[in-house]
């Protein structure tokens, strides 16, 4: 399971190339996408603009050091910058969950946590994920995706349903 998201730029173009960039690459099977939905900023620095967000499901033979480095590297290839601690991004890339596997612990400096560990506190994560695979379960805190969300406040104006077909469609 791996997050999309965009808030400088062409944000659809970006978070389109790196859906591409996922599909295109030997090892990567995307099974499903989310609905694109247009998120308010959570967290970092004041006056940032609305983010675009998505996530997808794959089938991959990549490890998971394997799939965060070429996470890693079709962010720099659109020109993300990591300056600012959650700051605003061309394009951010997570990778949420890899099957069962469990890694890293909560703190920060670890370089694969998997599952995220923040995943199941943000709506404009679990949302999108709750599209493509509500019935799949945390594999740390063993519980399905839906159940998580549920526990979420919803905030008005937090999350903005877009287009289901984002992925080829003109813009929203």
């Amino acid at each position: 399971m791996i997050a999309l998201g965009s808030n400088l730029g062409d944000r659809l173009e970006n978070v389109r190339a790196g859906a591409t960039r996922l599909r295109d690459t030997d090892g990567i099977d995307v099974v499903a996408f989310s609905t694109l939905y247009e998120t308010a900023p959570v967290g970092g620095p004041d006056n940032q603009g609305p983010y675009l967000n998505a996530a997808l499901t794959a089938d991959t033979t990549l490890a998971a050091d394997d799939l965060l480095a070429l996470l890693h590297q079709i962010e720099a290839d659109r020109e993300r910058q990591r300056l600012v601690h959650w700051g605003p991004r061309t394009l951010d890339l997570d990778l949420l969950v890899h099957g069962d596997l469990v890694t890293g612990t909560d703190d920060a400096t670890d370089s694969l946590q998997v599952p995220h560990p923040r995943m199941h506190e943000r709506r404009f994560v679990m949302v999108p994920v709750c599209d493509v695979a509500p019935d799949l379960v945390h594999p740390r805190l063993g519980r399905t995706m839906r159940d998580l969300l549920a526990d979420l406040p919803v905030e008005p104006g937090d999350l903005t349903a877009l287009t289901d077909n984002w992925q080829t469609e003109t813009a929203p």
